[in-house]
């Protein structure tokens, strides 16, 4: 039997995963993914502050030429003791059908999906995702994303600007959003002033197709998306920060980079100004089930790519949690077990830790039932789950 398949038996179907740390050099870290102060610049001063944190991994982060080889790829803690690790990508091509079952490997051959918790204290610049159409021309997957925002994250602070620009108002003319882009390397082309602006409700969430314009908030956000690290930065200046002109065309083919028709064009233009866009893509929580030991809620849902949901365990109960679907888990408040697994969620991890919030439930264990406690007498555990595509069990619709 290879080690693979040891660790995966030995954790009863449940992969412990260890904390991947993204550093980017836009922007400034919120500070609040509970990694010590000293550690936010982990990987060099150069490569910018850690703003995000990337859960059940398979993709290398975008993130310019200094990027690691496994940068952003989640790693399988083997062995507490000697605290060995191996790639989860090599756990998924090893495993296959085993792990993540036979309706991913049929459609996708792999785990398709991933989540980050991000953190940044300024809004993000106004960008898009590529469809999956357009990022198929360099190689790459498209990046449709939910987002949901949690309080436990949240509590003590938004950050400068807790509100999020989504699309266009529908007033808007494709000339003026062109004016922009001819704009950008001459002047602030203030395209926000082209959108329309929601404030964030915490414990809600959001879905973003590919292709829709977006400037998400200074808030925590669990963003659970597809396999892809595309971006097409539209916003030249943000909050003051200058956006060089690469971020603009690093997604382009080459020989559209000095195209700003093609650019504009990978836009999805009815998305993004449709009058109708809250009602569309708000996403309020939606109950799935509620018993005197736990609750569960559909947080991500209703579209074609990925979903998640957020578990509540009272506390000092105990709670078997089924589902039709492999996923990865994170704990975001308390502490107990988590199948074979303590778990806890953490209050400040040193860049490099192992921690016992983070975990990858194959699909034969999730049928099964993960049997849950939660240890404290005086808060509950709560634990988000994220899923790719095939779980029968999603809300359809809003």
């Amino acid at each position: 039997m290879s080690n693979v398949r040891k660790v995966l038996e030995q954790g009863e179907g449940i992969l412990h995963l260890m904390p991947s740390w993204v550093p980017r050099n836009f922007n400034e870290p919120g500070r609040r993914l509970r990694l010590h102060p000293d550690d936010y610049y982990a990987l060099g001063m150069d490569r910018g502050g850690i703003c995000e944190r990337w859960l059940g991994s398979l993709a290398r982060a975008l993130n310019g030429p200094k990027t690691g080889e496994t940068e952003g790829m989640s790693f399988v803690l083997e062995d507490p003791a000697t605290r060995s690790v191996r790639l989860f990508k090599d756990y998924v091509d090893e495993l296959g059908s085993d792990l993540i079952g036979d309706a991913l490997m049929t459609m996708y051959g792999t785990w398709p999906t991933f989540a980050k918790l991000y953190d940044y204290d300024k809004p993000l610049f106004h960008h898009l995702h590529l469809t999956e159409e357009k990022a198929a021309r360099i190689g790459m997957h498209g990046k449709p994303e939910a987002y949901y925002f949690p309080p436990q994250y949240n509590c003590s602070y938004l950050g400068r600007f807790p509100l999020t620009y989504f699309g266009f108002d529908p007033s808007t003319t494709k000339e003026e959003v062109m004016e922009c882009l001819v704009n950008f390397d001459t002047k602030d082309n203030r395209i926000t002033e082209l959108s329309r602006a929601y404030r964030i409700q915490l414990g809600t969430g959001w879905y973003t197709p590919a292709g829709v314009i977006h400037a998400p908030a200074s808030v925590v956000t669990f963003e659970p998306q597809w396999n892809s690290d595309v971006n097409t930065i539209m916003e030249n200046v943000t909050m003051g920060e200058v956006n060089p002109h690469h971020l603009l065309t690093d997604c382009a083919p080459e020989e559209e980079k000095d195209d700003l028709d093609a650019i504009f064009n990978q836009i999805d233009w009815e998305e993004s100004t449709r009058p109708d866009y809250k009602e569309t893509y708000f996403r309020a929580p939606r109950l799935k089930s509620e018993t005197p030991a736990a609750s569960e809620r559909w947080i991500a849902y209703a579209n074609d790519w990925v979903a998640a949901k957020e578990v509540t365990v009272l506390p000092g109960q105990s709670y078997t949690l089924t589902d039709q679907a492999c996923y990865c888990a994170v704990i975001v408040q308390g502490h107990g077990s988590f199948g074979v697994f303590e778990c806890e969620a953490p209050e400040l991890i040193r860049y490099g830790d192992v921690t016992g919030d983070e975990y990858f439930i194959s699909e034969a264990a999730a049928k099964k039932g993960v049997d849950i406690v939660n240890a404290s007498s005086y808060q509950p555990l709560v634990i988000l789950q994220n899923f790719a595509n095939n779980n029968p069990e999603v809300p359809a619709a809003v």
